[in-house]
């Protein structure tokens, strides 16, 4: 959530810096709801001055020996008005709240402005894509003998959902093993097993809900149909790893936070249709190393650039190819006020594809989650977090099956893997 002061000082640049994100933010609607937030809080504070007034009033009066009954029923009458008046104050307040919750993080300056994917900025490649002296494959056809299988999926629950068996199975775990190993070990992050079920409050915080219930999908706790509390599948860790911190107040020096784990995520995926529909390129379950940080707001920029670095090494450790890109205003997602994309080479679209989106959020869930810290004076101050792929495990697996596959339909394991495959190198038929 932005800062609503930012709202009541110049609203109309944020409108501006807010369409560049294709957000109109309805300018009157606020300006309505600030307005009569101004207005009763004005009267609130004219009825208690002269309440006040009015009890030094009774006060003298009965000092007096005099009636007081005149005057204390006009004060009982500023009573029922002040009780009327914070009525509609707190209505106002949480339109005000839903109203804030429906807005997009303003984009960082350093954001490239543009529409839609087309004008995304390419920083780097790195790696070379390798020439095949056969026809390349995709990796659904590649992975069918090799224990892929989409078929029994659709009996077990339904489209875009997959079932992997033997050495196909092993490969998937090796990766998630292998990047988590790489994240704890080399780049400083700690582990953490998280619930795969989250309440409202925890997406709320990163900025799921409200405006995106549609792509998830909810359970009831208990009770009969329409009963009980709804809780969400994760649509990835960054939700329930970010919200550890929720409602704390975290020490300077326990800054940065770094946190990693792997999950299942789950998002409904509504409105996806086309290429990305068949194989594991866009599934409704996919499996996900997540990298979490909370930092001081003075590192958060310097934190995005080491996390991209730290989502790279996984790619070049494989010997993958890839490019990195930076995200334009209107490509971005809803929490983040600057996203790098790292696309990864595949053979068989002859072109880059996305295998991780790190970004940073500066406060946005911060002030959300109302996390801080005491900054160097002892105050209470928002950290900024930031969030990204380290690496989404099934698109790494498409990216090694075609990269890496073979005249004969098998696959060469990257090296690096070899110790998570029990020393197994290629897997076959």
């Amino acid at each position: 959530m932005i800062d609503i002061q930012l709202l009541r000082k110049d609203i109309d640049n944020v409108a501006v810096c807010l369409a560049t994100r294709k957000f109109i933010l309805d300018v009157a609607g606020f300006n309505t709801l600030e307005g009569e937030r101004k207005q009763i809080q004005i009267r609130a504070e004219e009825l208690q001055g002269k309440r006040n007034a009015l009890s030094k009033q009774i006060g003298m009066l009965k000092g007096k020996g005099e009636d007081t009954t005149a005057v204390m029923e006009e004060v009982a009458g500023i009573a029922d008005e002040l009780k009327s008046s914070a009525t509609r104050l707190e209505a106002v307040q949480l339109l005000l709240s839903d109203f804030m919750m429906q807005i997009p993080n303003l984009p960082h300056t350093s954001t490239p402005v543009g529409k839609e994917e087309a004008d995304n900025v390419e920083v780097r490649r790195v790696g070379t894509p390798r020439n095949y002296d056969f026809e390349v494959r995709d990796h659904v056809d590649i992975g069918a003998p090799l224990g892929l299988d989409f078929d029994v999926a659709v009996k077990l629950t339904g489209s875009r959902f997959s079932v992997m068996k033997g050495g196909i199975a092993r490969l998937h775990r090796a990766l998630a093993q292998f990047m988590l190993d790489t994240h704890t070990s080399d780049h400083g992050y700690t582990e953490c097993y998280t619930p795969y079920i989250v309440n409202a409050d925890s997406l709320r915080g990163t900025g799921q809900l409200p405006k995106f219930e549609a792509d998830l999908f909810a359970v009831k706790k208990g009770g009969q149909e329409g009963e009980g509390e709804t809780l969400y599948l994760i649509p990835t860790s960054e939700v329930s790893l970010t919200n550890i911190v929720r409602d704390q107040i975290i020490a300077l020096d326990a800054l940065p936070v770094k946190m990693t784990a792997h999950t299942p995520c789950f998002r409904s995926e509504a409105g996806s249709y086309g290429r990305d529909t068949r194989g594991m390129i866009r599934q409704h379950q996919f499996d996900k190393v997540e990298l979490v940080q909370v930092v001081h707001p003075d590192q958060s920029f310097e934190a995005l650039e080491d996390m991209v670095g730290h989502a790279e090494t996984i790619l070049q450790k494989l010997g993958l190819p890839y490019r990195v890109v930076s995200l334009c205003t209107g490509d971005m997602g809803f929490s983040a006020t600057k996203t790098y994309d790292i696309e990864v080479w595949l053979p068989a679209q002859k072109t880059y594809r996305e295998i991780s989106s790190l970004s940073n959020c500066d406060t946005f869930q911060t002030r959300r989650m109302q996390t801080r810290f005491r900054n160097a004076q002892g105050k209470p101050e928002l950290p900024h977090t930031l969030n990204g792929s380290g690496l989404a495990v099934g698109r790494t697996l498409v990216a090694v099956l075609e990269n890496f596959q073979e005249a004969d339909g098998g696959v060469a394991i990257p090296e690096v893997l070899w110790p998570y495959m029990g020393g197994l190198k290629r897997l076959s038929a």
